[in-house]
């Protein structure tokens, strides 16, 4: 299957990639402050005291933005577990509407985890909500980062579920797994 949204897909991985390249760049900051803190201490000079407050949370954060903005370019490349081992002995027309199925269910958990996630930057930005520690962060932006991955991937299942139907109903004995972005 041809994904007709994949560049925007490919813009939640490239933010993805974005937020696992400042996580390495801050860890790696971090660790070259203690290495450079423990060089001068060792030929006797003060240490500078270069760390990084809040790293680990920081991190968190990011990280959270690295999961979630990934699913969707994860799943149209065929990157997320599949269990073929019970379908795959399946016929192409029985298989579809199993698929089909499998994809309603998945878009419907997606779209109700969107659901509840939007809620959830609602009330973050009505209320004010800060993280606890020594950052300070607003929770709606990482949040907004989550919120942003669940509806990219309920997009990309969506827009695989179209594809997988149009195939059960129109000519379910050419089904393939492949036809879906998977396999």
């Amino acid at each position: 299957m041809q994904f007709r949204l994949l560049p925007l897909y490919r813009l939640g991985a490239y933010g993805s990639v974005l937020c696992l390249c400042l996580i390495c760049g801050l860890i790696t900051a971090q660790i070259l402050g203690r290495l450079t803190d423990k060089l001068l201490v060792a030929v006797g000079m003060n240490s500078l005291g270069l760390e990084i407050p809040g790293l680990s949370e920081a991190s968190g954060f990011l990280l959270v933005g690295a999961s979630f903005l990934g699913l969707a370019y994860t799943f149209v490349q065929g990157g997320h577990i599949r269990v073929t081992l019970m379908i795959g002995h399946l016929s192409p027309k029985v298989r579809v509407f199993f698929e089909l199925w499998c994809q309603s269910l998945a878009l419907a958990l997606c779209g109700y985890l969107a659901w509840y996630t939007f809620w959830l930057v609602e009330d973050s930005l009505a209320f004010n909500e800060v993280s606890y520690g020594i950052l300070r962060v607003p929770l709606w932006i990482p949040q907004s980062a989550m919120l942003a991955g669940i509806l990219l991937f309920c997009t990309a299942l969506l827009e695989a579920w179209l594809h997988t139907l149009i195939t059960a109903l129109t000519r379910p004995s050419s089904f393939r797994v492949t036809d879906t972005g998977h396999e």
